[in-house]
Formats: structure tokens, C-alpha cells, sequence
């Protein structure tokens, strides 16, 4: 592990347009239970009466919008989390100018909390909630603070959290913003992600750079393609990474 540690070291510190691309993998270390793996949500035996993943879709948040939001409120909003050791060193990599950009498909929004500005959610944030009929604003906290159906509190409204569910399209802007910059990159990073979810885990192949890098902590698809694998704890691989100074 510490060659493959020393490796990355030396791949950063010569990146000039390094991307991160992660998903829930970077957050299970803030204690916010991934999808797939063992014990991950998905696989979690359900109390609400319906599999996880029809629960998070549009459809039934049409239908049993009760039964999503208990859900949601249970699972999803996780507001006391904070950022780990894999956030604070990629908003450490953004200030040192290395890192530009951030795509992430997490909604818990940590790598803002640690520091990061160039962040693109592609699944959207808890943290931006709207009242579907006059678009007001509420926080998350608003949210996770009610008991049943959340409304607006001007027009009565339902309120929906600015996430993408099953059913929906990812933001348009946010993906070819995506792409422009994996496109662009020297060095594209992959961490914490089975790349199962489509179409994020296509974004992969608009990379053109020079080393791609996976990290996460068991195999996925794409090892093969990779210049670097790593298979341990994101946080634990970052903080060691960058634990240099730009010269």
C-alpha cells in the first residue's frame, strides 16, 4: 500500500488539471451508509413495506409522498454529519490549485462543508429544498424538522428536495459541465464509486488525459483501464496523498 500511496503522491503533485469524480463511497467514513454495498441502504431490510429503490423514485413520490419523506428524513438527511479525511484533502488539492473540479453524485453536500467551491452535484443536494407550486426556498433542516408531508408555509404547497429520483433526468448543465472538464483533464481520480449507475459512470469514457486513477474498496469495472488502482479507505488514501506542499 505505501508504494501505491507513494505513487499517487507523485501523480498529484505533477498534475496540472486533475478532476475528481467520486460517489457514496466518499461519504460512508461521516458515517452516511452507501447503496450497494453489504450494508449498504439497498440491502437493508425495509420497514416502510417497499424496496429502497421504489421508494426513491418519482412515482411513488407522487403517490406516498407520507411514506417518502419518512424514508427520506430517516436515510437521506444525515445533517449532522461531517466532512472526513477524503473532503478536507481534495478541498486541500483545490487550494493548492491542483484539483478544478469536483463531480460528485453524493447530495449531502461535505465537500462544500470542507472547503471545495467547484463542486457539480449531479444527483442534487438536500440542502436545496423548493415548494413546487410558488418555489420557495427551504432549508433542510426545515424539512427534516416536520412530521409528515412538508408544505410551504406561504402558499401551502408540497415542498421537494432539489434531488434527482429514480425517474428523473440529471440536469443537462451539470452534465455537460461534467464532461467538459473530465475532457479536459491531465488526471482524472475515481473514488468511492462502483461506477454501476448510469449515466454518471459513462462520463468515464469522455477522459482523454494522461493517468486515470481509481480508488475504491473493492473492484469495479473499469480497473483494467486504470494507470493506478488502489482498494482501501478513500480518506485514509487521500490524507497520506497529499500530505505535501506545492514548491
Amino acid at each position: 500500500m505505501d508504494d501505491l500511496i507513494f505513487n499517487l503522491k507523485s501523480i498529484l503533485k505533477n498534475s496540472k488539471n486533475l478532476v475528481f469524480f467520486g460517489g457514496a463511497g466518499v461519504s460512508t467514513e461521516s458515517n452516511i451508509p452507501d447503496f450497494r454495498s453489504k450494508n449498504g441502504l439497498y440491502n437493508a431490510v425495509s420497514k416502510y413495506g417497499f424496496p429502497p429503490e421504489e421508494i426513491l423514485s418519482r412515482t411513488f413520490f407522487e403517490k406516498h409522498t407520507n411514506i417518502f419523506y419518512k424514508y427520506y428524513r430517516e436515510n437521506m438527511l444525515n445533517l449532522d454529519a461531517l466532512p472526513n479525511k477524503a473532503h478536507e484533502a481534495l478541498a486541500k488539492l483545490e487550494h493548492m490549485g491542483i484539483l478544478k473540479a469536483i463531480i460528485t453524485q453524493n447530495i449531502d453536500g461535505l465537500h462544500q462543508l470542507a472547503g471545495s467551491t467547484n463542486v457539480i452535484e449531479l444527483h442534487g443536494s438536500v440542502h436545496r429544498n423548493y415548494c413546487r407550486r410558488c418555489s420557495k426556498f427551504f432549508e433542510a433542516a426545515h424539512v427534516k424538522n416536520t412530521t409528515n408531508i412538508p408544505t410551504c408555509d406561504d402558499c401551502g404547497g408540497i415542498i421537494k428536495p432539489d434531488v434527482v429520483l429514480y425517474e428523473e433526468s440529471l440536469n443537462f448543465e451539470n452534465i455537460d459541465s461534467a464532461i467538459k472538464y473530465i475532457e479536459n483533464a491531465d488526471t482524472l481520480i475515481i473514488g468511492g464509486t462502483s461506477l454501476a449507475v448510469y449515466p454518471a459512470a459513462s462520463f468515464i469514457n469522455y477522459f482523454r488525459g494522461n493517468t486515470l486513477v481509481l480508488i475504491n474498496k473493492s473492484s469495479t469495472p473499469y480497473d483494467k483501464l486504470a494507470d493506478l488502482v488502489i482498494n482501501g479507505a478513500i480518506g485514509d488514501v487521500l490524507s497520506k496523498a497529499t500530505n505535501f506542499e506545492v514548491e
